[in-house]
């Protein structure tokens, strides 16, 4: 009896011994990973140097605009719900992903925040016409710069739907080496004209290109867009930043 009643307890500690190993084991392998750096395998491109803003911050920004092959990347894998197209004498690789509204470059920010496990979000509108000082005209042009004018503010992005798309690294670049930010292309940024904390609730977002304009965020569903519904224009895209070095 008591030789079985030995064999019994062995056989539990064996056990117990075994299941702390493995939640041991586990744990290990949690902390492991939450311990790794970002996936560089998916990170763009970025500046060479950071931009010190006016408050102390370092901004680490993307090189250059999210591509039509980065975009089509995250459709592939799930994250963006529609793909992109570049023309036949384009290269997707080369070629800026355009024709977005906020909640696509919202898309695209959750799924590269979350295959490289790293924080990517829009800049804010002062932290665009910051880092774009060096390569913007020093006098901005001063019409249809107000918000309230929604149709003015609508016209002044729509105006420059005829220039051509550009390939990467066209136009001119910073002294912390960011391209393109005076080129074709019209970046969102993550300011909502009104100052609506709730971006449910925001009617419209600021963009960032000759200068900074607000543009309705463009819902393609009429149900769901009401008076924001319609189609982005053809040259409204996106660069990222991050507020820590990769």
């Amino acid at each position: 009896m008591f030789a079985a009643l030995r064999t019994v307890m062995s056989n539990r500690r064996s056990v117990g011994f075994a299941v702390t190993a493995i939640v041991g084991a586990a744990l290990l392998l949690g902390a492991a990973y939450e311990s790794r750096g970002p996936d560089l395998a998916f990170a763009p491109e970025m500046a060479p140097r950071a931009v010190d803003l006016p408050d102390g911050r370092a901004l680490f920004v993307q090189r250059y605009e999210v591509t039509v092959a980065e975009w089509n990347l995250c459709f592939e894998q799930g994250g963006c719900s529609m793909a992109l197209r570049a023309r036949p004498d384009q290269d997707a690789a080369l070629i800026p992903a355009t024709g977005l509204n906020y909640m696509d470059v919202q898309e695209y920010v959750r799924w590269l925040s979350d295959v490289t496990r790293h924080e990517w979000r829009l800049p804010t509108s002062q932290e665009w016409a910051f880092m774009a000082r060096p390569v913007l005209p020093k006098e901005p042009d001063p019409i249809f710069t107000d918000p309230e004018l929604s149709w003015a503010s609508s016209y002044l992005v729509e105006g420059l739907s005829s220039r051509a798309l550009m390939p990467q690294g066209s136009f001119a670049a910073t002294p912390e080496g960011i391209s393109d930010l005076s080129g074709s292309v019209w970046e969102w940024t993550d300011d909502c004209y009104s100052g609506e904390a709730d971006t449910g609730r925001c009617p419209a977002y600021y963009v960032g290109g000759e200068h900074v304009a607000a543009v309705p965020f463009l819902v393609r569903d009429p149900a769901r867009g009401g008076c924001a519904a319609g189609s982005p224009p053809a040259h409204l895209g996106m660069r990222l930043v991050t507020d820590r070095s990769l």
